[in-house]
């Protein structure tokens, strides 16, 4: 009895018995990272321990998803005295730090082992908020770094599981961490050039640059397979390097979206779920936040993407465009990452032709009233949708099209009626245009006649001139239809106008002659002007 009751009692776990208890060699995403690898990454800096674990793992693949366990780590905690946990990943000042023997100086059997121990010393993170702590450590894991980098990039013989759960462990206590607070209100509060912006940089990049260089090599390297790393490099690792792209630094940003087309390109498996997480991104920055830095570089890898779809496309392609891509023209700050929208809108035109109305349609649901510079690249991407446009999308959607275009030819914005009037230097367009003048025509020929007669920029003048004679060269009958049309118009709302004033003068004058006896005036809101002249009259009448 007395054996069981002791039986009962939980024992401390020894190391063996801990690297037995998660042998499978999976990597346990659902362990936050910040914390588990902040304490466990103290495991490396005794050699001896690094090196017998390293043996056990390769004989058995009894190496656990993330070292030893949470009191083993506590313990030597507590010896050194000197672990240090940030929000921004794990940061320890180690009593011992000390660099590993090279790759050249080992034999190769010895290899595989030593690259095992470099990677988890490189597990620790170090604090570079204050540049001169720690430099010594930190000089020794930049060079424990680089040589990872180089051995990635030179190995001949195939990834084992155990290298790579340690190598995408070693890149999780590196990059996932909390970015650092954003200037994004800032940033974003108009439209303004983002050349002109404040550059933003990391002070870890020393390290984060040559762990992005080993991820990178990892990925495109041929010794690594696909169907094994891809229980390593799984949703949530994308999840979290799909997290990163806020990041305000653009080096970091370039790094992302290298290493992130590579996943794509060979983790098939992952397509479908890459697509599915950038979307959400997109319907949280257009819908909610209108705050993220890395939307160019998101569509720079669209842009790759799109352009390899097979035909036809699919519908879930179909609704990304018109749920996602086109939308992203609403935020204030697209002038950031309009370029890269407007080459992705214009591979889907080109894919399917028929997405051209569309697209179009689109662009006028979200075109801007008060922004003439965003008026100025809504035209520009217009002119490139229009150059891959056929006859019949055209058609389906020229009304609403040039009702859009007459109000731009008439801004009072010089860059934005220039812009319009440029649609018709492009010679598709200018086809287009012709084979629907009869409708097109009649919509803007007031436009025109307007900005002849009356608009302050001399440039803008002439390019009229020259467009007007493009219809008149075309079809000169319709043309003088329209002049006689239009001149009709003019005669019309001239005379609107006047009888417009001629009621306003006699209500004046109705309104001052009672002034004048004091007595209080009542008009009814549908008073006619038959109305208050015959009032006027009576009133002049009882002058007399």
């Amino acid at each position: 009895m007395i054996k069981q009751i002791f039986g009962k009692i939980p024992r401390k776990p020894s190391k063996s018995s801990h690297n037995d208890s998660n042998g499978d060699g999976g990597f346990n995403d659902n362990l936050p990272l910040n914390s588990s690898y902040g304490l466990n990454s103290s495991t490396p800096l005794k050699p001896n321990s690094v090196s017998s674990k390293s043996s056990n793992s390769g004989s058995g693949g009894s190496r656990s998803g993330n070292g030893t366990t949470a009191q083993n780590s506590t313990n030597q905690a507590k010896k050194s005295a000197s672990t240090i946990v940030t929000p921004v990943g794990p940061v320890m000042a180690p009593a011992v730090y000390e660099a590993l023997p090279s790759f050249r100086d080992v034999p190769s059997s010895e290899k595989q082992n030593l690259f095992i121990r470099k990677l988890n010393m490189c597990c620790v993170v170090f604090d570079f908020n204050d540049p001169v702590k720690h430099l010594k450590e930190k000089d020794i894991k930049r060079q424990t770094l680089l040589e990872l980098v180089d051995y990635v990039s030179s190995v001949n013989s195939k990834f084992n599981e155990v290298a790579m759960q340690e190598m995408t462990k070693m890149v999780a206590a590196n990059l996932f961490r909390a970015l650092p607070s954003s200037n994004h209100d800032g940033k974003f509060a108009e439209i303004g050039e983002p050349e002109e912006e404040e550059t933003v940089l990391d002070p870890a990049w020393p390290h984060l640059q040559i762990v992005y260089e080993f991820l990178l090599r990892f990925v495109a390297s041929q010794e690594t397979d696909a169907k094994l790393a891809k229980r390593y490099i799984d949703h949530s690792f994308v999840l979290r390097l799909l997290d990163l792209f806020d990041s305000e630094d653009q080096r970091e940003r370039d790094y992302l979206k290298t290493i992130l087309h590579r996943i794509y390109g060979k983790f098939m498996v992952h397509r479908p779920f890459i697509r599915k997480a950038i979307n959400n991104i997109f319907y949280q920055f257009i819908f909610e936040t209108e705050k993220h830095s890395g939307i160019a570089e998101l569509l720079e890898i669209l842009g790759s993407i799109i352009n390899g779809f097979a035909l036809p496309l699919k519908e879930e392609h179909k609704l990304f465009l018109v749920r996602a891509l086109i939308p992203l023209h609403k935020p204030k700050c697209v002038s950031i990452y309009h370029q890269q929208l407007s080459y992705c809108i214009a591979l889907f035109v080109e894919k399917d032709v028929k997405l051209a109305d569309t697209v179009i349609r689109g662009l006028l649901k979200y075109w801007p009233i008060t922004n003439s510079a965003k008026e100025v690249m809504f035209l520009g991407e217009l002119e490139e949708v229009l150059e891959a446009t056929q006859a019949a999308e055209f058609q389906r959607c020229v009304i609403p099209l040039f009702r859009q275009i007459a109000r731009c030819l008439n801004s009072s914005h010089f860059q934005v009626a220039e812009r319009a009037l440029f649609l018709w230097n492009n010679d598709h367009i200018r086809n287009l245009i012709l084979q629907n003048c009869k409708v097109i025509l009649p919509i803007i020929f007031p436009a025109l006649e307007k900005n002849i007669r009356g608009h302050w920029n001399q440039a803008v003048q002439s390019l009229t001139l020259n467009v007007r004679k493009i219809f008149s060269d075309a079809d000169q009958a319709l043309y003088d239809e329209c002049l006689m049309r239009f001149q009709e118009d003019e005669i019309k709302e001239r005379e609107k106008q006047e009888k417009r004033e001629s009621i306003w003068k006699q209500l004046e004058d109705f309104a001052a002659s009672k002034a004048l006896s004091n007595e209080a005036i009542l008009v009814s809101r549908f008073v006619s002007s038959v109305t208050i002249a015959s009032s006027a009259n009576q009133l002049a009448t009882a002058g007399n």
